[in-house]
């Protein structure tokens, strides 16, 4: 097949040695730019059309394995039984949990609305009117209040965040 380079229009004569995609007198790639055909030689490391679909067929069955173990990965919290441990909480007795606090405090009375709103049970000690209250107080080494404690945990003032997180798989979802 003869060639003819679109740019210097030179004639291809089989005697030349420039690469065959290249015109030998103007040094210009002619093949890729003409659309002609590529022979079957113009690839150095051409790759039989069988390789190439065996290679998806490699790569797609490699995948599909891939998205199925990511898939039990994802899925193990809820086959683990993680919930049924949280159920398991909160089907538990909820915690003991006091509340230290004056008739006169906003933030004291944040807490009572807070534990009323969730259905939560407390003790509410006055420091100010109970002697118990006042020594409970004391014994916690209590700056202020409100001063809870719910179960071990002693909170020191009212922190909405660290209330709900203590007291969570009793709350109502409300």
């Amino acid at each position: 097949m003869t060639r003819i380079c679109p740019k210097c229009s030179y004639v291809r004569k089989p005697a030349d040695e420039a690469p065959e995609w290249q015109c030998p007198s103007c040094q210009v790639a002619y093949i890729k730019a003409s659309g002609e055909p590529l022979s079957a030689g113009y690839r150095r490391h051409d790759t039989p059309v069988a390789k190439r679909k065996s290679s998806s067929a490699v790569l797609k069955w490699l995948v599909i394995p891939a998205l199925f173990v990511a898939g039990l990965y994802l899925g193990l919290p809820f086959w683990s039984g993680k919930q049924a441990s949280t159920v398991a909480i909160a089907n538990a007795a909820q915690p003991e949990v006091t509340l230290y606090a004056t008739e006169w405090c906003g933030y004291c009375a944040a807490a009572r609305q807070l534990f009323d709103a969730n259905g939560i049970a407390y003790t509410e000690l006055d420091v100010e009117k109970s002697s118990a209250g006042y020594e409970g107080h004391k014994k916690l080494n209590g700056n202020g209040v409100p001063l809870i404690v719910i179960g071990d945990k002693v909170i020191r003032g009212y922190s909405e965040g660290e209330i709900r997180s203590s007291l969570q798989p009793w709350l109502n979802k409300t």
